[in-house]
C-alpha cells in the first residue's frame, strides 16, 4: 500500500510539473496568451499588437504557408513597426497589385527552422559578434548583441530590435520586433 502511495505521488508531481512547464511557455503578447500547441497564424490573430502583421499575411497569402508544418523562426514586427514605414507603403502593400512585393517582405521576416533567443546569441558568439541568418525568401539578415538586447540587421541597414523573445508555436517560434526589415532588392 505505501508504494502504491509513493507511485500515485510520483505520477501525480510529474503531472502537475508537465502541465506547470506548459504553462511556464505560454507568454503575452499583444494582450492575449500565445499558446506553444497552437501554430504562428493561430496564435497572431490573437495579438492587438499585430493586426497589421496579420492583414499582411492574409493579403499575401501565407496563412497556410505560417499553419504549415514548418518549423520557421518569424522575426514579426508590431503594428508600430509599419507606422514607422514611409506613410502609404503599407496600404500600397497591401493592394492586389503588389502581392508578390509583399510575399518578399513578409518572406523576408522567416527563417526556415526554430532557433531560440539562445540559439542564435551562441551563433552571434561564435561568430564573433554576429550571425547570419538565411531568409525564406533567399535574402540575409544579420543578428547581434547591443547592450544585452538581440538585434537584427536587414539588408538596408536598418536595424531591429528583439522586443519579447522565444514565443514558442506548434510549428516554431517567434521573436516579436520593434521595426520592419526590409530586403535590399
Amino acid at each position: 500500500m505505501k508504494s502504491f502511495r509513493k507511485l500515485t505521488l510520483i505520477l501525480s508531481c510529474i503531472g502537475f510539473l508537465t502541465i506547470a512547464n506548459g504553462f511556464s511557455q505560454t507568454k503575452m503578447v499583444g494582450g492575449a496568451a500565445m499558446y506553444p500547441s497552437k501554430d504562428i497564424v493561430s496564435n497572431a490573430v490573437n495579438s492587438k499588437d499585430h493586426t497589421t502583421l496579420v492583414a499582411a499575411v492574409k493579403a499575401a497569402g501565407l496563412v497556410e504557408t505560417l499553419q504549415g508544418e514548418g518549423p520557421f523562426t518569424v522575426f514579426a514586427p508590431t503594428n508600430s513597426a509599419f507606422g514607422k514605414l514611409p506613410d502609404g507603403t503599407v496600404d500600397t502593400l497591401l493592394k492586389p497589385e503588389n502581392k508578390t512585393k509583399l510575399q518578399a517582405v513578409l518572406t523576408y521576416h522567416i527563417v526556415a527552422g526554430k532557433y531560440s533567443a539562445d540559439d542564435l546569441m551562441k551563433w552571434i558568439k561564435k561568430g564573433n559578434g554576429m550571425t547570419e541568418l538565411t531568409t525564406v525568401n533567399g535574402g540575409t539578415l544579420t543578428a547581434m548583441m547591443d547592450n544585452g538586447m538581440l538585434m537584427i540587421k536587414d539588408g538596408t541597414g536598418n536595424i531591429s530590435t528583439v522586443t519579447i523573445a522565444d514565443v514558442n508555436q506548434s510549428n516554431g517560434v517567434i521573436h516579436v520586433v520593434d521595426t520592419v526589415v526590409l530586403p535590399s532588392k
